[in-house]
């Protein structure tokens, strides 16, 4: 097996001001680019090439580059502040009850709620049994995201899928709901720290 080389950091000229890079040979067939969570930019490059086609590669994607590292610092700039496991409690609790008679009219059971750290979720529906799922970093959030997503668990005791018919119902339900997804967004950091 061939082995890898050790990562190394790279500065190079773009039309958009330098960028620093790492640089990692591997076993692969083409160059891959990646924009870390922190905002980290990474290049594998196959064996056999030039680490010039790295640097080009760089500089051609720069604006992309430089736009993925943008969404990622919005993502990450809202900051939370702390919450107990009381208050996350009380906090989701409310907003369940709060959008409860939404779907209440149309024979959903009030369900009981879970509350866990999940690290890719804001929260999950377990219709089958019953019960919903939200993520105790939600309660960090205001109001009304913690609304949009007990909402958008509820719709899943009616569409059990994000087919056609769920976004229907939402659309119905809370009309401005896909501008608080989108707002929700800018909280994504909160899912790692919970």
């Amino acid at each position: 097996m061939v082995k890898t080389n050790a990562p190394q950091l790279r500065l190079v000229d773009t039309p958009l001001g330098p960028l620093t890079y790492t640089l990692t040979r591997k076993r692969v067939k083409n160059l891959n680019l990646r924009v870390g969570a922190d905002g980290e930019i990474m290049v594998s490059l196959p064996l056999g090439c030039p680490v010039k086609q790295a640097d080009d590669f760089i500089r051609e994607k720069s604006g992309w580059i430089l736009d993925a590292v943008h969404r990622r610092a919005e993502r990450q700039e809202e900051p939370l502040p702390p919450v107990s496991r009381e208050e996350c409690a009380r906090l989701l609790g409310e907003a369940l009850t709060r959008v409860y008679p939404l779907v209440a009219p149309l024979g959903v059971a009030f369900p009981a709620l879970k509350l866990r750290k999940l690290k890719s979720q804001w929260g999950n529906c377990h219709w089958a049994q019953g019960y919903i799922t939200l993520n105790t970093a939600l309660a960090r959030c205001s109001e009304e995201l913690r609304d949009y997503v007990a909402l958008h668990e509820l719709v899943h005791f009616l569409h059990h899928d994000h087919g056609p018919g769920f976004y229907a119902r939402m659309d119905s339900l809370m009309p401005d709901w896909r501008r608080r997804r989108k707002a929700l967004k800018r909280y994504g950091g909160a899912l790692e720290r919970g």
